[in-house]
């Protein structure tokens, strides 16, 4: 049978991030496959981190191009964003929490990319009178990623349904990013 190196990133992103420090064989069982087989696809755990961030920024960045976050009312992009990360979330948790994405240029010009897009779409937001002025555009950004990946950290624990998650953080993240009568 072959494996999908893809669907072996998978389930490492999903076991590290519940558990940063995991063997390579608790690596290798949590995809069901041997040790061997992973270090034929991953040399060692560096080479298995960098694929996994490699991957987490291509997955998220296509859910950006997904969610067409340049278009249209900044709200509506927003929920359109919402909705096309929540399936890779788990790919964002694990880049959010892991230490060694600073290391790498390649990695952090991925990150950049990234940043400068949603920050974007904050920004529209704010030029549009929908998103509050007293909060930076890369705070909402941050804040984005942040319960994005505290989302799916609740969901690999069983603490949160899936099909739930872009529901809660989309009415905690606009509950407060909105502008209102009273806002700044």
């Amino acid at each position: 049978m072959a494996v999908d190196p893809k669907d072996v990133l998978r389930d490492a992103a999903a076991l590290l991030t519940r558990r940063a420090t995991a063997s390579m064989d608790d690596i290798a069982k949590a995809a069901g496959i041997s040790r061997a087989t992973l270090h034929r696809h991953f040399a060692g755990r560096d080479a298995l981190i960098r694929a996994l961030e490699e991957l987490g920024i291509e997955r998220f960045e296509a859910a950006l191009d997904t969610a067409h976050i340049e278009e249209g009312d900044a709200v509506e992009a927003l929920r359109r964003l919402v909705g096309a990360i929540q399936p890779v979330s788990g790919f964002l948790a694990f880049l959010y929490s892991e230490n060694q994405l600073f290391e790498g240029a390649e990695i952090n010009t991925g990150w950049a990319r990234l940043d400068a897009r949603i920050t974007a779409l904050f920004r529209r937001g704010q030029e549009q009178g929908k998103f509050r002025i007293d909060l930076t555009p890369v705070w909402l950004t941050e804040a984005m990623y942040g319960l994005m990946a505290s989302a799916a950290w609740g969901v690999y624990d069983g603490r949160l349904a899936a099909k739930d998650v872009e529901y809660m953080v989309l009415e905690l993240l606009l509950g407060g990013a909105r502008r209102g009568s009273g806002d700044a």
